[in-house]
């Protein structure tokens, strides 16, 4: 993925996180490239990265509309994302890790701390970030060796905020996400320590926390109705019932 999709990714996925779209509401590629200011191609290949993350569907007609989902639609996915990568995670540190695996790992560890270790984040920045997060979870999932729990996730990346990055720090500011990111990463690290060192259970552990974060976004949004309305509006009428605590 070259770095204007990946802002244009990283664009369309914070707007939709903040509420730009309602749900049904079709996203039109020229619309979207002069708001955006890019061209139609990246955005015509984030909507279909958007597609894949079950965010939105595409139309008979053709192009793309807002689709509609609940949180404990998000709260299953980000519950079973732990398992499954945990349990990869468990798969290759107790199958002692090649060499290459290892190595990219920490290639992903080095471009992370370059990035978050900025004094500030740009747009950009977070681009970056979800590049190396995206590698980083795939290295997981194709290092394990195990084709059953690849195909379920493969499966699971389909459902709304389920895949590694869709679901950016829903904070109140930029720096907020920042230091977010910086808890993330240094869990990243001490996912490869547990691996290189072979502690299975603890791998596993640290790969089912990790996703909390994704949770506490999740639940920093469904605590405030006002702020959930803002974030997400498909789940306007749901953030009032508190379908997840």
């Amino acid at each position: 993925m070259d770095s204007q999709q990946s802002r244009v990714l990283v664009q369309l996925r914070d707007l939709i996180l903040k509420g730009a779209f309602e749900p049904g509401e079709r996203l039109a590629e020229i619309p979207l490239a002069d708001k955006l200011g890019a061209s139609r191609t990246p955005v015509r290949l984030a909507l279909a990265s958007l597609e894949h993350e079950g965010l939105i569907e595409s139309l008979a007609s053709g192009g793309y509309q807002m689709r509609r989902f609940t949180p404990q639609e998000i709260s299953d996915a980000i519950s079973l994302r732990g398992v499954i990568e945990g349990f990869a995670a468990r798969l290759i540190a107790e199958s002692r890790a090649p060499r290459q695996l290892l190595r990219e790992l920490h290639d992903c560890l080095d471009e992370g701390d370059k990035v978050i270790g900025k004094p500030q984040m740009e747009i950009d920045d977070y681009a970056a970030y979800v590049e190396m997060n995206d590698r980083f979870h795939r290295l997981i999932m194709e290092g394990c060796g195990n084709t059953a729990v690849q195909r379920v996730m493969t499966s699971l990346d389909g459902q709304p905020f389920a895949s590694p990055s869709a679901m950016l720090p829903m904070q109140s500011s930029m720096e907020e996400g920042h230091h977010w990111m910086q808890v993330a990463h240094r869990n990243h690290h001490a996912m490869v320590q547990a691996i290189e060192r072979g502690q299975g259970s603890r791998a596993q552990a640290l790969g089912e926390e990790h996703v909390e974060i994704a949770r506490m976004n999740l639940d920093y949004a469904l605590e405030r109705p006002e702020l959930a309305a803002q974030l997400m509006p498909s789940m306007r009428l749901v953030a009032r019932t508190r379908t997840v605590g």
